[in-house]
């Protein structure tokens, strides 16, 4: 065994101690991806998230991230399935992203990729590291695709025949010199579940997603107020989606990834969110938002995005029982939590929506929200006109329509 294979395995080993579930050694080669990546952002298929189009060249070139980088030790974490793990029940939690229920990903990866770190420069004096959990611009998907953790499903997420897609990636960029894994090839076949099942047609062809169309992206990245029909999109999803996870046949049941056992607490939803459901999510204050998700990773909206995202759940659920919360909100909220919740009282209709928003309506001085409310007011009096119905929503209804930015 050479050198570079022999530190390799080292560090592969170390990884595992670190608390990691697979580790693999890619070289810092320049991206196969880069094309691909351009043509993306011309399309503008990134959205309303700009940060992806600075410093494309750095993701072309990742070892220029770290003077004298040569290789990547790529790991990954399972956050799914838990022993002993059961589906939440109610309104909010089963909708939200399986990775966003426990604790901040980004804090427990980053802590022990510095840890990691810590004890490589301990052992090799002289390397370069520098560590990343998904934040700097790197395409760490390409690089973890190299070395074996898993290749790129239609869906773009990263799959493995034994562990299917349910894990996040994080990297220690280093200086040394190290024997690469080899990459896995193609598991996808001739299967499209996950484009057949997306339920706003994100996935427009294998391998290539328009964030435009992708629940994800506007019910975590999107400040401010939602587009109609972006409201239409997101159905009762309030953070996050894992639809096209959770149809593909590689998550049926990994053929020998074991469930995770005790020693993965931080994954678990922990008591003081999991007695939240979404009337309680929505009317929460900073106090108690900051209290129960400092440390997790449903804060990346904030408290007016969650609360923005519930309002339109709400809405799409059509449940009579969500008047009352969204009446206060209409009055007491900011200014994008009163249009959302106006919008919301308008798909659930009925007296006492209606009487909410003429209320809302006499002592209002926004003029957008005073726009929202009397949209909403004529929705309630076309569908009591019969005149049209706008009606709840599941999601489903975005297929086909063009979402206009």
């Amino acid at each position: 065994m050479s050198e570079a294979q022999h530190t390799a395995e080292l560090l592969k080993e170390w990884a595992l101690e670190a608390g990691f579930d697979r580790a693999g050694v890619a070289l810092l080669e320049p991206s196969e991806q880069g094309q691909s990546l351009r043509r993306w952002l011309e399309r503008g298929e990134h959205a309303g998230m700009e940060w992806i189009a600075r410093r494309v060249d750095l993701r072309e070139q990742p070892a220029r991230l770290l003077d004298g980088a040569k290789s990547a030790l790529c790991v990954a974490l399972q956050y799914h399935p838990l022993v002993g793990e059961a589906e939440p029940s109610g309104d909010l939690w089963p909708r939200v992203a399986r990775y966003a229920r426990g604790r901040d990903y980004h804090d427990v990866m980053g802590k022990r990729l510095k840890a990691l770190g810590a004890r490589i420069l301990e052992a090799f004096p002289e390397c370069g590291v520098r560590p990343y959990v998904d934040t700097g611009p790197i395409l760490e998907r390409e690089l973890a695709a190299r070395c074996g953790l898993g290749v790129q499903g239609k869906n773009t997420q990263l799959l493995h025949r034994d562990w299917g897609s349910w894990f996040l990636l994080g990297e220690l960029l280093l200086t040394l010199e190290l024997k690469a894994d080899e990459p896995i090839s193609d598991i996808c076949g001739n299967c499209t579940r996950c484009l057949d099942a997306c339920p706003t047609e994100a996935l427009v062809e294998p391998y290539r997603l328009d964030a435009n169309r992708c629940i994800s992206y506007w019910t975590i990245e999107h400040r401010g107020d939602l587009p109609d029909e972006a409201r239409d999109m997101i159905g009762d999803w309030v953070f996050g989606c894992d639809i096209c996870q959770e149809v593909c046949p590689w998550n049926d049941r990994p053929r020998s990834g074991k469930p995770l056992a005790g020693d993965h607490p931080w994954l678990r939803l922990p008591p003081e969110r999991a007695e939240l459901d979404l009337t309680g999510l929505f009317q929460l204050d900073r106090e108690g938002f900051v209290e129960r998700f400092k440390v997790s990773p449903m804060k990346r909206p904030k408290l007016d995005g969650l609360r923005r995202n519930a309002a339109v759940v709400m809405g799409n659920r059509g449940e009579e029982r969500y008047v009352p919360a969204l009446a206060k909100a209409l009055v007491t909220g900011s200014p994008t939590l009163r249009r959302h919740a106006a919008w919301a009282l308008g798909r659930i209709g009925g007296a006492e929506a209606l009487a909410a928003l003429d209320q809302a309506l006499l002592g209002e001085v926004e003029e957008v929200v005073r726009c929202e409310i009397t949209s909403a007011v004529e929705v309630l009096a076309s569908n009591r006109s019969g005149e049209g119905t706008r009606g709840p929503s599941s999601g489903s209804s975005a297929k086909g329509k063009e979402l206009t930015l």
